[in-house]
């Protein structure tokens, strides 16, 4: 073999041997960095420097970088804030329509020692929701005899939520002769939900009178049903004629307890108190009569 072909001969297997060497490390390498044969739960995370790492170019986000929405939410405007909030304080307008109410609130009797008694209150209204024609009585009866019997017709008014405005006429039948009223009042519902109702009387000669009750109703259970009460009656000036005189002539204050078989029909039982104060009461006695008076009561309440 001449010197020529030894020396190609000697080229060429160089050539191979890198050739070979350069594919097995590249073999190697690509056997190294491949995810999916690489088991991360054994490396040493800890001796990587990640702060080298370019994590921009990585799928995942670096971490405590907010993610970006794909489809942004458009700011809220002020017509969104209307849409979602509309305004409901107003109240819906109806049709105009009239009701009727027929409520017999007290009915009830007693025995005691100074003899039995019967006692009536009631009232009704007819009109719609401004606009209401009130009638209202009471009175009440003592061993067969008539101590107490009016009646008023009065207009009414609504004037604020739960409140109404009432004027008009009180004719009362007892005690004495019969005399009229004018009369003008409030009635409606109190914060606290106490029933109010207050009427001032201006009659002949210069004649006032007020008469004011509170109430309120105490539910024990749905159908037991407890309501305190406390009526004043006042007076401008002295009456001898019906034994009342001026200031307060008389409160009243008790409780009567009701059981509603039905919304429209409750028996009662109760106990009231009732006492003459001023000149009233020096009426009584120089009549014999007593200035106070308990007595248990039993009744029975109604609407329709």
């Amino acid at each position: 073999m001449t010197p020529q072909c030894t020396v190609l001969l000697a080229a060429g297997a160089m050539l191979a041997l890198h050739a070979g060497v350069a594919i097995g490390q590249d073999d190697a390498h690509q056997d190294a960095t491949d995810d999916s044969t690489t088991d991360h739960a054994t490396m040493d995370h800890s001796a990587m420097d990640h702060s080298s790492m370019d994590h921009a170019a990585m799928s995942h986000p670096m971490p405590g970088t907010p993610d970006v929405p794909r489809e942004p939410v458009p700011p809220v405007t002020d017509l969104d804030r209307a849409a979602a909030f509309p305004e409901v304080s107003a109240h819906a307008a109806h049709a105009a329509r009239n009701f009727g109410l027929v409520q017999l609130e007290k009915l009830e009797t007693w025995d005691s020692g100074d003899g039995s008694g019967l006692l009536w209150e009631g009232q009704g209204w007819y009109g719609g929701d401004l606009n209401k024609l009130w009638l209202r009585t009471e009175g009440e009866r003592v061993d067969n005899s008539t101590e107490a019997a009016d009646v008023e017709v009065l207009y009414g008014r609504s004037v604020a939520r739960w409140w109404e405005v009432v004027a008009g006429v009180r004719h009362d039948f007892e005690p004495g002769s019969s005399q009229s009223w004018a009369a003008i009042g409030v009635t409606g519902l109190a914060p606290q939900k106490f029933e109010i109702e207050a009427t001032a009387y201006l009659g002949d000669a210069g004649r006032t009178a007020l008469r004011f009750e509170a109430e309120y109703e105490l539910l024990l259970t749905n159908r037991l049903i407890a309501r305190p009460l406390l009526e004043l009656n006042l007076l401008g000036k002295d009456d001898p004629e019906r034994g009342l005189g001026s200031g307060v002539t008389a409160a009243e204050i008790g409780i009567r307890l009701r059981y509603e078989v039905t919304r429209q029909f409750a028996p009662y039982v109760g106990v009231v108190y009732e006492r003459a104060y001023g000149e009233t009461a020096d009426f009584r006695r120089s009549d014999g009569e007593d200035v106070d008076d308990t007595r248990v009561v039993a009744g029975v309440r109604a609407w329709f």
